[in-house]
């Protein structure tokens, strides 16, 4: 694990003080906070983290922000390279976000998966930090060949909502809300969102965490699509999501490969946010 040292601000700053008011975000987690599907590595990536920082420096315009996530990691690997480097920056609000990764593994245990995201949510609130998670979708409903994964993630998703009642840890039910099943909601792997669909992660967690000016109406229900998709239009996309974003993922998992390997935190040091223009 990268030394503590790296991840801290460049000048040491007492450890925020609890007055309503969130001094220092850290997200930890993997692609999705990382903000695949929003950008892309050439013009930089956003994300829903990134998104949610935003909206927390609206009210708290002293905000930084650290994002810790790196795509491919499990939730055990996050908790093992992320969890002690989020700590160093002492955080007053942090977001854990982990688990997809090892739902589509070959075998997997999803009370391993949960033990270390409680392990994370303990650790973080024991250090008087604000945590909020989020619930997984269902794959399913985009990803028809997920099938074989849907126990996993309605095991995750129960897990989760009770390692975070025992911590006291804001839950944004992604999970529930029928744009997941919108192909709007996703890029065109669909394992990563668009960036409407970060768009509404952030806005689920902010009110999942009661910021100031967010609000339920992420709840709502997405207009409908002009129409729906003939069956044969499905099926030459099907095919084709299959060539092109399966298949290599299928090719990393047979050579023990990730496409994480190589890669650090965009986003390592504490930096300050700017809240939109309005």
């Amino acid at each position: 694990m990268p030394g503590t040292e790296q991840f801290r601000t460049e000048h040491e700053a007492p450890a925020p003080v609890r007055s309503g008011k969130y001094l220092r975000y850290v997200a930890l987690g993997d692609s999705q906070t990382e903000g695949v599907g929003d950008g892309d590595d050439v013009v930089g990536l956003r994300g829903w983290a990134d998104r949610l920082a935003e909206h927390l420096a609206v009210d708290n315009p002293d905000l930084q922000y650290a994002n810790l996530a790196v795509r491919g990691r499990r939730a055990g690997e996050v908790r093992s390279e992320q969890l002690g480097p989020a700590l160093a920056l002492r955080p007053d609000v942090a977001t854990v976000v982990a688990g997809v990764n090892d739902l589509l593994r070959l075998r997997v245990e999803t009370s391993a998966v949960v033990g270390h995201l409680e392990a994370m949510f303990a650790a973080l609130t024991d250090s008087g930090a604000r945590v909020a998670t989020v619930t997984f979708p269902d794959l399913t409903r985009v990803i028809p060949l997920a099938r074989p994964v849907r126990s996993r993630i309605l095991a995750i998703n129960d897990g989760i909502r009770a390692a975070a009642s025992r911590h006291g840890v804001a839950v944004a039910e992604i999970a529930r809300h029928p744009a997941v099943a919108d192909r709007r909601f996703w890029s065109e792997d669909r394992l990563h969102c668009s960036p409407p669909g970060h768009e509404l992660i952030a806005a689920a967690v902010a009110h999942a965490l009661q910021v100031p000016g967010s609000d339920d109406s992420w709840t709502q229900s997405p207009p409908p699509l002009d129409a729906s998709p003939s069956r044969h239009w499905r099926a030459t996309a099907e095919l084709r999501w299959a060539a092109t974003f399966l298949r290599p993922w299928l090719g990393r998992r047979l050579r023990g490969q990730s496409s994480g390997d190589q890669r650090t935190a965009k986003h390592p040091l504490l930096h300050r946010v700017e809240a939109p223009r309005s």
